[in-house]
């Protein structure tokens, strides 16, 4: 197993800026009420509206999340309250996603 942390990076296609900010609102609120065993468990979140550019592809919303493990990124994605909430409201506004996870060859 390894001890490197896991990077995920999500994009989503969200047209319109007031979705965009209600999904940035509740990106807001994952490293304090995503919690396993009691604890925040996500390492970090950085997320932001992406910079329009013809390389983006139309992604609007890009979102970097470290896990300290792929366990703990696969709890994020099957267990936590908070993501499943998170997911609900990207579902009502997204029109396409995209996510990579990957250990950075740099820790």
């Amino acid at each position: 197993m390894s001890t490197k942390p896991i990077r995920r990076i999500t994009l989503f296609k969200v047209p319109k800026p007031e979705d965009q900010q209600a999904l940035l609102d509740k990106y807001r609120t994952m490293p304090e009420t995503a919690v396993k065993n009691g604890s925040p468990y996500i390492l970090s979140v950085s997320a932001g509206p992406a910079f329009a550019d013809q390389r983006s592809q139309g992604y609007t919303v890009a979102v970097v999340s470290v896990f300290t493990s792929k366990e703990d990124m696969v709890y994020y994605d099957d267990e936590c309250e908070a993501h499943k909430s998170l997911k609900a409201v990207a579902k009502s506004v997204h029109q396409g996603a995209m996510m990579v996870y990957f250990e950075s060859i740099f820790d």
